[in-house]
């Protein structure tokens, strides 16, 4: 049985991991250092947490379900404590590719972030429907990264990530670099900004009179048939008039050199911003 040190497994990430890691095939020991987590823990989940060092005796991997700005100190500070072979899981790419990872060449370095459950699926329950962050009921997809170690380690690190995630259906290998560009590049410096700017766009057809129930049923309907003809889930073409639309609004609402957001020194920028 591998022996696993959580840290953070109390708070919003670590204790989705501590839930899941419930009857798994692994030895979970639990870090965390807040009173209110240690409590979430204990009385959520019937979990008692244990010191660093106990953590760590024997360990043979370490997930640390922490913050992007602290994963570079708490590394550090458990560095000297981590045997050589260690695989140190990270769960998101922004600190790795920041450089916050202790300069261990004798460890493995394992990254593995969700995609969160996709907008076209297939759930019929309810309570999947509404998992809209995965990880509890709703299926989902995830990505994950060998940064450093020996190549069978990405097996070891992939099958931990399937319980950290589950339920899952497809697991992608990528780069860090990869990683970077999926988050924060495409996810949140593109998608999430223009689901901002189309939150904007409704909350100014309401202020021009229109019914905010109305617009936003409206607006929702053709996000789904739309995604649904852009991203191939049907088949199907616009009208003309759609396309007229399209060719004049982009330029309107996109710069031309947009793509800029993907150029290495802009991700990097962005990574730095957030570590």
């Amino acid at each position: 049985m591998t022996t696993i040190a959580l840290f953070g497994a109390g708070g919003k990430m670590g204790y989705r991991l501590s839930t899941n890691f419930r009857g798994s095939p692994y030895k979970i020991r639990h870090v965390e250092i807040s009173e209110a987590g240690k409590d979430r823990l204990k009385t959520g989940l019937g979990i008692d947490t244990v010191s660093v060092d106990e953590a760590l005796e024997g360990a043979e991997a370490v997930i640390l379900a922490v913050p992007d700005t602290h994963i570079g100190k708490v590394a550090a500070g458990i560095e000297s404590k981590l045997a050589p072979g260690t695989m140190v899981i990270v769960l998101d790419a922004a600190a790795p590719f920041a450089g916050h990872l202790p300069d261990r060449p004798d460890l493995t370095y394992f990254v593995t972030h969700p995609c969160h459950p996709p907008i076209f699926n297939d759930e019929t329950d309810m309570a999947a429907k509404k998992d809209f962050f995965g990880g509890v009921k709703a299926k989902q997809h995830f990505v994950s990264a060998l940064m450093q170690g020996p190549e069978a380690d990405y097996a070891k690190g992939e099958k931990i990530a399937q319980i950290i995630w589950a339920p899952v259906m497809r697991s992608h290998r990528v780069t860090v670099e990869h990683m970077a560009l999926l988050e924060p590049g495409l996810s949140e410096t593109v998608c999430a900004s223009l689901l901002v700017v189309m939150k904007e766009a409704l909350d100014e057809v309401v202020a021009r009179g229109v019914d905010r129930q109305a617009a936003l049923d409206f607006l929702l309907g053709h996000m789904n048939v739309l995604g649904a003809v852009i991203f191939g889930e049907t088949k199907g073409v616009f009208s003309d008039a759609c396309n007229k639309a399209i060719e004049f609004g982009k330029p309107v609402l996109m710069r031309d050199d947009w793509k800029r957001v993907f150029e290495p020194q802009e991700i990097a920028a962005s990574i730095q911003r957030i570590t």
